[in-house]
């Protein structure tokens, strides 16, 4: 069974940064498609980034340029680097996992199996 566990939320003041990290356990890591997705109140989940085995990223529009996914295999975590961080940021911030080989990475919320529990990101104006 595969349990990914978020951390790295918080409080901060927009323009400010913020990593959060998501750590695997079960499976193998370094065979996860990896994303990071968040839900405002009364809001859909969105896409932010993600990541394929191989390293391949992707960025939502929303945030291209100021947040950046990496991963590193050897910890089993995959990271969100938030700069610039803006009010309409804030959310409920949750990651998500499959096994997945393929070229690009996985972008729609029905494409992962395995999800976190979310950490809450709040940025004040």
């Amino acid at each position: 069974q595969v349990q990914l566990v978020e951390s790295g939320g918080g409080l901060v003041q927009a323009g400010g940064s913020l990593r959060l990290s998501c750590a695997a356990s079960g499976g193998t890591f370094s065979s996860y498609a990896m994303g990071w997705f968040r839900q405002a109140p009364g809001q859909e989940r969105e896409s932010v980034a993600a990541i394929n085995w191989s390293g391949r990223t992707y960025a939502g529009d929303s945030v291209k340029g100021r947040f950046t996914i990496s991963r590193d295999n050897a910890k089993n975590t995959v990271y969100l680097q938030m700069n610039n961080l803006k009010p309409e940021d804030t959310a409920v911030y949750f990651c998500a996992a499959r096994t997945w080989y393929g070229l690009s990475p996985l972008i729609r919320e029905d494409e992962y199996v395995y999800w976190g529990q979310g950490t809450q990101v709040t940025v004040s104006s």
